[in-house]
């Protein structure tokens, strides 16, 4: 099957390699928790509008097709369809799920070779199994660092809000198949870079064309949800390691400058490619 226009975006890296977004819906965020070490005055200006009648912020589960020589990756799987209708009202989850999303834009979910995520939250990766339970991605090597899933499925009472246990027990083994350990290169030119911060196996994967116009495309997961996170101190509270996401995100902001990288955020709905420019001590993004 070949990609179609049911794409958000898509771009054409270099020797062969093509990335493209697809949003797996939507689902609402509280914003205080969100935005809870950041000042309201400072947020208010963009974010009033934004806010429902339980002052959530809608947030996009944004997906990325990779297709290369090699072979082919989905970063990123979305909540999926396995919500019950109690946790789907709460949190506000709308749209099509990453399967039926795949296939309404050409891309046959069984043709996916690697399934890489950034971390193992409920919005990330709830969509490796279909509603009836079976493999979404059925010849699909799951990638995520070791330490996430030792975090994610461990007796932490920090971790019950942000990630569904008992759905990663069911595909725990098949994650053990693809574990992390550190940076690694997944194919040619898709690489995972290890980042801790927003939770303590949290990774970014990067996806580099090759050629005299190469491009580099970085999906830095939620160290950079939404614009704003551009600023490196504006962090979550969901963070379990907010120093540690300053620094970081300090390092690898200044790498895609240097680089000219595309970035993709990981829930911005209206406008989620863009580049990241220097603005003072900080960053700032400019939507393509």
């Amino acid at each position: 099957m070949a990609i179609n226009d049911a794409v958000h975006w898509r771009a054409d890296l270099g020797g062969g390699t093509t990335v493209a977004l697809i949003q797996a819906g939507t689902f609402r965020s509280d914003a205080g928790t969100l935005l809870g070490p950041v000042p309201w005055v400072l947020w208010r200006p963009w974010a009033e509008a934004e806010l429902d009648e339980n002052r959530r912020l809608t947030q996009a589960l944004n997906c990325l097709l990779v297709e290369t020589p090699a072979g082919r990756v989905l970063i990123e799987t979305g909540i999926g369809e396995r919500l019950d209708a109690k946790n789907r009202a709460m949190r506000g989850y709308e749209g099509l799920p990453v399967a039926p999303r795949l296939r309404e834009a050409g891309f046959d979910p069984g043709s996916v070779d690697i399934v890489a995520l950034s971390h193992l939250h409920f919005d990330h990766a709830g969509g490796l199994l279909l509603a009836d339970g079976t493999r979404a991605f059925p010849r699909a090597r799951i990638v995520a660092q070791r330490a996430e899933w030792e975090v994610a499925l461990s007796g932490n009472s920090r971790v019950l809000a942000s990630y569904d246990q008992p759905e990663l027990r069911l595909v725990a083994d098949w994650g053990a198949e693809g574990w992390a350990e550190g940076d690694r290169e997944l194919l040619p030119g898709v690489e995972v870079v290890s980042t801790g911060g927003h939770s303590k196996g949290h990774q970014a994967i990067i996806v580099r064309g090759t050629g005299p116009a190469a491009r580099t495309v970085a999906f830095f997961g939620d160290l950079a949800m939404r614009p704003w996170s551009a600023n490196p101190r504006w962090v979550t509270s969901f963070d379990d390691f907010p120093l540690d996401s300053v620094e970081v995100k300090g390092e690898l902001f200044r790498r895609a400058v240097e680089g000219d990288w595309t970035v993709v955020l990981s829930h911005e709905r209206l406008a989620p490619v863009g580049k990241l420019t220097p603005d003072r001590d900080r960053f700032r993004f400019d939507a393509l």
